[in-house]
């Protein structure tokens, strides 16, 4: 019925331009297709990466904020849902996890962490960052308590960092499980990232970065908080205001890392008191219920309440008869829609984002 294949970046054969949204509308929270591909760049409306079969699939932003997120197709040709014998309405979707990252103090000075992703490297990260704002000269200090060893290269310390995107400039001192503490920073946003490491050395210890008036960053740590050793030293050029703070990343996407901190001191004009955090390059989704409905009217909603949580492609299949009791004419169906929340009493909910490819009818 629909494998996506067909769509383009041209009027009117633009996936929204079939698959009739909520842009524009108060009451629905439903976006498909991407805003602002870029052509030049081989980014598209639909997705081209993330398919079940062929090489594309329709992305579905759901926003549900005291509202329901739903978009439509009309059929135009093969109305008739029961020739050939079909009884079954199968269609594939794949999401993203929740959201795992995870920020305490308890008790007063012990702070708590956790976070996924694939690393903080290469030329964009995945971690969970606790921060504040940091204008001008200035450090930050932790004793690294502990670090689950979700991966060797999983990563627990302090970082300064220009911005919270993914490929931001940085420079941040980690404790590992295995490879010892590291001295890590990126010179260029979205560019390769740098390193000195040295091994063999485990939590707990004693990690600082400082920040001089010309932008030059030094990584230390210690064994006692007391005695320093100078692991490296970098100039990465930053703002004159910048985010200062913890960092934790598990190496490892399937899985979440929790590290421990203490003797947490920041150093400098920090214009922002309250500690903030957030993931940084990790996409993840609210658990939304999912619904299909035919005709603006028969709805079937799908048992799993976290089904927009699933991160591999997993099929969904109806018995055409849920839709048919419903008062639905099978012979003569004229629209059918894809949704997310509670669509006859909109509530309070969450954001996310949801592929589909392959809509079928089968033979049961």
């Amino acid at each position: 019925m629909d494998d996506f294949e067909d769509y383009n970046d041209y009027e009117p054969d633009r996936i929204f331009d079939a698959w009739i949204d909520g842009y524009g509308t108060a009451t629905n929270g439903s976006t498909v297709g991407y805003a602002e591909p870029d052509f030049i760049a081989g980014e598209h409306f639909v997705e081209t990466d993330i398919v079940h079969n062929g090489s594309q699939s329709m992305p579905y932003f759901y926003d549900n904020d005291m509202k329901y997120s739903e978009a439509a197709m009309t059929i135009e040709s093969g109305r008739d849902w029961t020739r050939q014998g079909v009884e079954v309405l199968s269609l594939w979707h794949i999401g993203y996890p929740a959201y795992s990252g995870s920020f305490t103090e308890d008790p007063a000075g012990t702070f708590t962490m956790t976070g996924s992703g694939t690393d903080i490297w290469d030329t964009s990260d995945e971690f969970h960052f606790a921060y504040k704002q940091l204008t001008g000269v200035g450090s930050i200090t932790a004793r690294v308590l502990s670090v689950d060893n979700t991966d060797s290269w999983a990563k627990a310390g302090v970082m300064i960092r220009d911005t919270l995107e993914q490929g931001s400039r940085y420079a941040m001192m980690i404790v590992t499980p295995g490879q010892g503490v590291s001295f890590q920073n990126r010179t260029d946003t979205d560019g390769a990232s740098n390193s000195t490491t040295a091994g063999s050395i485990t939590a707990p210890q004693w990690v600082k970065i400082e920040r001089d008036i010309s932008g030059n960053f030094t990584a230390s740590y210690s064994d006692n908080g007391s005695t320093w050793t100078q692991l490296g030293s970098n100039i990465v050029n930053m703002s004159a205001t910048a985010y200062v703070g913890l960092a934790v990343t598990s190496h490892n996407s399937g899985a979440t890392c929790e590290a421990t901190f203490s003797n947490v001191t920041i150093t400098g004009n920090v214009t922002q008191q309250q500690w903030m955090d957030q993931d940084i390059g990790i996409i993840s989704n609210d658990a939304e219920r999912m619904y299909v409905v035919l005709d603006d009217s028969a709805v079937v909603y799908n048992e799993n309440p976290d089904i927009s949580l699933i991160d591999e492609w997993t099929e969904w299949r109806i018995n055409l008869q849920e839709f048919a009791d419903q008062g639905v004419d099978l012979t003569n169906v004229e629209s059918v829609g894809i949704g997310f929340g509670e669509r006859n009493n909109p509530q309070a909910g969450g954001a996310g984002l949801v592929f589909f490819d392959d809509i079928r009818l089968y033979r049961p």
